[in-house]
């Protein structure tokens, strides 16, 4: 806890009083969650827990020593803890983006740098930003996350909002997570999503490889299919969105053209499902609700430089120590020598 405490001191000081509300919830929620963690290691021997979950938190040991045996991430208690938070999302992320424009807002901090998001431990704190900045004139999107990542600050929990996914989306999750603890630069979110996102595929599919059920392996095959049909939608309307957002005309035509736009999205969307998967509704609700700049982001950022680390992965032959070592070298370089190198790395994909 003294290193919670210190990080919160510092933000203080760095950034002023007035944050002083923000940052004390985040102390009460990772607070909450420490003094909620057990080691699985205890739970799997109680008869006071289920024999469910018990089975499940032997499978997420199983993946957890699989991460850093096989995969070469951290080797810590990260994931070899249980906290139960009694609610469905570990925090609330509110994302924002201009009306007519395609960049997320950045919330900075020290430590950790600016990021594309601000997180809430609870949905009113969320709800209560989000409308403050649909007053100012924002696109706003807020999600609840079933898990994130302290960055090796703390032993990151197994969390009750992970428990209703699928062992390999837990798997892909722990992957996830851990490979944020591997590498994280400041100022990027971009690329430390993408980053993440690579080693996050890439082990999912060695950890099926060697674990995974027939029916496993199809079902995350089509899961990856549906995925990156899902992801290509957004990743062409953001495109197209970017054309019109060049274009000259009224606040009322922008508008109108914003709108048929999401429309057309929504439509395509619901063509691809019925022509290819009619009985899935994984992405249902997503496209139900308030499609907007920042919903859209939310996608679109965290996989711009994925088919780049993809490619640098393939070049390696699929060696994760010389992958981690060499985007460590790309991590350093300036953001433009950075992007640019990565930008290479997509023709070549």
């Amino acid at each position: 806890m003294l290193k919670l405490h210190l990080l919160i001191l510092v933000s203080l000081i760095f950034t002023g009083c007035t944050h002083f509300a923000y940052y004390a919830q985040a102390v009460r929620g990772q607070w909450n969650i420490l003094s909620h963690m057990q080691p699985i290691t205890k739970i799997v021997t109680q008869s006071s827990f289920s024999i469910q979950l018990q089975q499940r938190l032997r499978d997420i040991l199983k993946i957890r020593r699989f991460a850093s045996q096989v995969l070469h991430l951290p080797d810590n208690q990260s994931y070899t803890y249980y906290a139960d938070l009694d609610r469905p999302y570990a925090v609330w992320t509110v994302f924002a983006a201009p009306h007519f424009a395609l960049q997320l807002k950045q919330w900075c901090f020290p430590m950790i740098g600016c990021v594309s998001y601000r997180g809430y431990f609870n949905a009113e704190s969320a709800q209560a930003l989000a409308q403050q900045l649909r007053a100012e004139g924002y696109d706003v999107y807020v999600a609840g996350v079933a898990a994130y990542s302290t960055l090796g600050w703390f032993n990151d929990p197994v969390l009750n909002t992970m428990l209703t996914w699928s062992k390999v989306q837990i798997a892909g999750l722990i992957f996830h997570e851990l490979a944020h603890q591997q590498l994280y630069i400041k100022d990027d979110t971009a690329f430390n999503e993408s980053f993440a996102s690579t080693v996050e595929e890439f082990g999912v599919e060695r950890w099926l490889a060697q674990y995974g059920t027939p029916e496993e392996i199809i079902e995350y095959q089509h899961a990856c299919q549906q995925h990156k049909a899902f992801v290509n939608l957004i990743l062409a309307t953001r495109y197209q969105l970017q054309q019109l957002y060049q274009q000259p005309g009224s606040p009322k035509q922008l508008t109108a053209a914003k709108i048929n736009t999401f429309n057309t999205l929504r439509t395509r969307y619901t063509v691809l499902k019925n022509e290819r998967w009619p009985s899935y509704t994984g992405y249902d609700s997503w496209f139900a609700h308030d499609l907007n700049n920042a919903k859209l982001l939310s996608v679109a950022t965290y996989q711009d430089w994925v088919p780049a680390f993809q490619e640098l992965l393939a070049q390696l032959d699929g060696n994760l120590s010389q992958f981690y070592q060499q985007v460590t070298q790309i991590s350093q370089l300036p953001v433009e020598q950075r992007q640019a190198y990565l930008q290479q790395l997509m023709i070549t994909h």
